[in-house]
């Protein structure tokens, strides 16, 4: 191909295959809805599949425009897919009439859907490489043909949306990439997004400014465990202040709190203290 097609050769495909379907889309009547000429055109495309591929890899192009390859710093990678397939939709908006009929023929004439289908996957493998998500060997190429069975489960929910946000085909496309999730975990196909380091085992988990109080500030006075008590310098246990038995308890004994003024000394008894003789 020397060189791509122009935008308006694009719009003329498309009113060609919205008008006459697929099957009637011939070189004759682009180069009438176009105006260029066969020879122009027979030079650039053998086939008005070549066309078609081309019109698919300028809406990768515009698809991918701006995403870094292998990038992970946008959301999860279901995220990016998401993102992406979306921005598909938006490519596809200016020829949404031709590419809707052209969905509806293939559905009646799965030969043809057969043999047009390495184009789709093709941007389907695209869009996984945009996301960051591999391609490669066995496992990438399940992953492409999940994702190609996703993109035609919400083109059909496209064909019916005539919302300006598109609102019914974001609902679908996030039902069908639920079910794509469930069974790419069933078949461990989903690759591993990266996790933040998590803690160090057996380290402390509490925060590094944190710190430990002194013993002063416990009000605890610790004695040397290790020693029995009574030995080895080991403090004696204090037996618990209990009143004898029928012996009168003093103020204060027990509870400093409760002493009063200290008892006046008595003077010894005589002889003489008849008061305080028993009577007879």
């Amino acid at each position: 191909m020397r060189d791509a097609p122009s935008p308006a050769l694009f719009d003329a495909f498309w009113r060609v295959v919205a008008q006459h379907g697929w099957h009637g889309t011939t070189f004759a009547r682009i180069a009438a809805e176009s105006g260029e000429s066969l020879s122009d055109l027979r030079g650039r495309y053998p086939t008005p599949v070549a066309l078609l591929r081309a019109h698919a890899r300028a809406v990768d192009q515009a698809v991918l425009e701006g995403t870094v390859p292998g990038q992970s710093g946008f959301g999860s990678a279901r995220d990016r897919v998401f993102d992406l397939m979306m921005r598909r939709f938006d490519a596809l908006a200016p020829h949404r009439e031709g590419i809707l009929r052209m969905q509806r023929d293939l559905r009646r004439d799965p030969l043809s859907a057969l043999l047009l289908s390495p184009i789709l996957m093709a941007s389907m493998a695209w869009t996984l490489e945009g996301a960051g998500v591999s391609t490669a060997g066995l496992a990438g190429g399940l992953r492409v043909q999940g994702l190609t069975g996703v993109w035609i489960s919400v083109a059909r929910a496209w064909e019916d949306d005539e919302s300006v946000d598109l609102g019914p085909t974001m609902a679908a496309l996030d039902r069908a990439l639920d079910r794509a999730e469930r069974v790419a975990r069933t078949l461990r196909l989903a690759e591993d997004e990266p996790q933040p380091p998590g803690p160090v085992e057996g380290a402390d988990s509490r925060p590094s400014d944190v710190v430990d109080p002194p013993l002063a500030d416990t009000g605890i006075m610790m004695a040397d465990a290790s020693a029995p008590a009574g030995q080895d310098g080991g403090p004696e246990p204090l037996p618990p202040a209990v009143p004898s038995p029928g012996v009168p308890t003093p103020p204060g004994a027990l509870d400093p709190e409760d002493a009063g003024e200290p008892p006046t000394p008595k003077r010894p008894r005589t002889i003489g203290d008849v008061g305080d003789l028993p009577i007879a």
